[in-house]
């Protein structure tokens, strides 16, 4: 494996990343790797090896890096830290992680090991919107997205995701978990409704059993056998839509 901490410059400065790929000849399509609200951490790293070693160039970038260095101890998560963890997860908009995303992007295009062309991505809790407006934004770049119990797809916001689906050129995949606080009720039902109206390609499921969180090998909600079958949902669809290509 092929893996190192980059600089991705931004229209707001560098943003420190992770960009990690196979260390066999050739290029490889890109995933960028959108983190959740306890933020850049080893824990996600290793998810972004797991992404290379299937054939894959991840990108991990540090979202909260407008407000330095943010490092969260996430096995001794309390109370106070919690706090924080919410407000960096507020000081974020969809707004400054697509001025982000461009950025990224331009970085993916300049790197030797990646391949010209199509791209995908992924996100977790508060990237769920991230992802999804990614793939409308930058539709002509992004083959596929994937949302793991994501927040803020469906607002009553003028800029809420869901609203750009008929922008979606690519293949979208949202898997929610069974109880989540942060989903309301009619959020699922409207985002299905959205995205038979745009017309877009578009697997909506509802994971039977689960807990937000249940991706996650260090959570105590983590589903081994969910998460497992959540991995060979997202290989399948970045196959599908990167390979060969």
């Amino acid at each position: 494996m092929l893996e190192k901490e980059v600089l991705v410059t931004t229209r707001y400065g560098l943003m420190p990343s992770f960009a990690v790929c196979p260390a066999a000849p050739g290029t490889f399509p890109a995933i960028i790797f959108y983190m959740d609200a306890p933020g850049y951490r080893e824990e996600l790293k290793d998810m972004a090896r797991r992404i290379a070693r299937h054939g894959y160039f991840c990108l991990l970038p540090d979202l909260y890096y407008r407000l330095g260095t943010l490092r969260f101890d996430v096995a001794r998560r309390d109370g106070a830290m919690s706090t924080v963890i919410r407000a960096a997860m507020a000081s974020l908009t969809n707004a400054t992680v697509m001025d982000d995303t461009a950025g990224m992007i331009a970085f993916l295009d300049g790197q030797e090991k990646v391949s010209p062309g199509p791209l995908a991505c992924v996100g977790h809790c508060m990237s769920g919107a991230f992802v999804t407006l990614a793939a409308a934004r930058f539709a002509s770049r992004m083959a596929a997205a994937a949302s793991l119990y994501g927040l803020g797809i469906v607002t009553d916001g003028p800029d809420s995701p869901h609203r750009e689906l008929p922008q979606v050129k690519g293949e979208l995949y949202f898997a929610f978990a069974e109880v989540d606080p942060g989903v309301p009720p009619a959020v699922v039902p409207s985002l299905e409704a959205a995205a038979v109206r745009a017309g877009v390609r578009a697997t909506i499921k509802t994971v039977a059993g689960t807990h937000h969180g249940f991706c996650f090998p260090a959570r105590p909600d983590y589903s081994p056998a969910a998460a497992e079958a959540t991995w060979a949902e997202l290989f399948g669809l970045w196959d599908r839509n990167l390979v060969g290509r």
